[in-house]
């Protein structure tokens, strides 16, 4: 099927046909994959990880020294979401596939005390982390939470601010990620997203391919 996209910058509407795979055999590759990060983040991967990815990202030094060795070592993104603008003080944020808590905790930190980090990821190993990383931090406004981008587990209208960092290339339907996150945010809430961008179409037997999406 052909799912419609909201209206493009020329004003016409786009439509986009999401990947022919199965999506469980695809979050259980992918959870397989990042479950080792968190576990063994220096046996190295096809990916870029930890601390010398967060200085190709431009993260500020003193921001990586403030972590804990446990969220920096298993950190694995594509930029940097805080990049795009200070958090608000007092807001709610969601990460969606928050990892081992890497932009989580500088995100936590950022929204102070009276504000909350919904930290959602579908790696039971990477939440973990990112709830010891709090815990040794001594923040209690991080809220981790199982779960996926196409089916976030938060209110309607729940949060100011979606930041994310390299996931919503691994959901094989872009559009049903932006309806949830859409869903998610309160009227005049923002985004501020990490991802990878491919200005040519893909054609569809590549985003068929199940090997593509986690090889």
């Amino acid at each position: 099927m052909t799912t419609p996209l909201p209206i493009d910058q020329a004003g016409a509407t786009c439509t986009v046909k999401p990947a022919n795979v199965d999506r469980d055999v695809l979050r259980s590759q992918i959870q397989a994959k990042y479950s080792d990060v968190a576990a063994q983040p220096e046996l190295g991967f096809h990916f870029h990880t930890g601390r010398p990815l967060a200085a190709m990202l431009g993260y500020p030094e003193a921001d990586v020294d403030s972590l804990p060795a446990s969220a920096v070592d298993s950190f694995a993104g594509t930029g940097n979401p805080l990049s795009a603008g200070e958090l608000p003080e007092g807001a709610t944020v969601l990460d969606i596939g928050s990892g081992a808590g890497f932009d989580t905790l500088l995100a936590a930190r950022q929204v102070g005390p009276t504000g909350r980090v919904i930290a959602v990821d579908m790696t039971d190993g990477m939440l973990n982390k990112a709830r010891a990383g709090a815990a040794a931090l001594g923040l209690d406004n991080v809220d981790p939470r199982i779960g996926y981008a196409e089916e976030l587990p938060v209110e309607d209208g729940e949060v100011d601010v979606v930041i994310s960092n390299g996931v919503i290339n691994l959901t094989p339907d872009k559009s049903a990620t932006m309806r949830e996150i859409h869903r998610a945010l309160k009227p005049g809430g923002r985004i501020q997203i990490a991802d990878i961008v491919v200005h040519n179409e893909v054609p569809q037997d590549a985003k068929d391919d199940i090997d593509l999406w986690s090889g």
